[in-house]
């Protein structure tokens, strides 16, 4: 059974940083994309960034490039986002996916992704 869990949400002052967690277990770890997605209240879902099984490639939404930065353990089976400068409009419930890809180029990251966690609040206030 496959479990994605992520933590460190939280509510942070503009300007603030986080770092956003996410384990998963009931899959091998090393062998799956693995990506950031999030919603605001009343917004569709949105790819935030997402990371190749080798950690060798990545993707960032531009709405965060430059503040953002995802990264991966494959050791301790976790994936990290590392926000920094964060904005009002950063304000979302922050999901973690899990995909199988047999390759470790990631694109656009324009594609399903077939585990999901329950999401963790992350809260930015002026």
């Amino acid at each position: 059974q496959v479990q994605v869990v992520e933590s460190g949400g939280g509510l942070v002052q503009a300007g603030g940083s986080l770092r956003l967690s996410c384990t998963a277990s009931g899959l091998t770890f090393a062998h799956y994309t693995m990506g950031w997605f999030r919603q605001a209240p009343g917004k569709e879902r949105e790819g935030v960034s997402c990371i190749g099984w080798s950690g060798g490639s990545t993707y960032y939404a531009d709405s965060v490039k430059g503040r953002f930065t995802i990264s991966r353990d494959n050791a301790k089976a976790t994936l990290y986002l590392h926000m920094n400068s964060l904005k009002l409009e950063d304000t979302a419930i922050y999901y973690c996916a899990a995909e199988y890809r047999s390759i470790p180029a990631v694109g656009v990251c324009d594609f399903d992704f077939t585990y999901w966690g329950q999401g963790t609040q992350v809260t930015v206030s002026s």
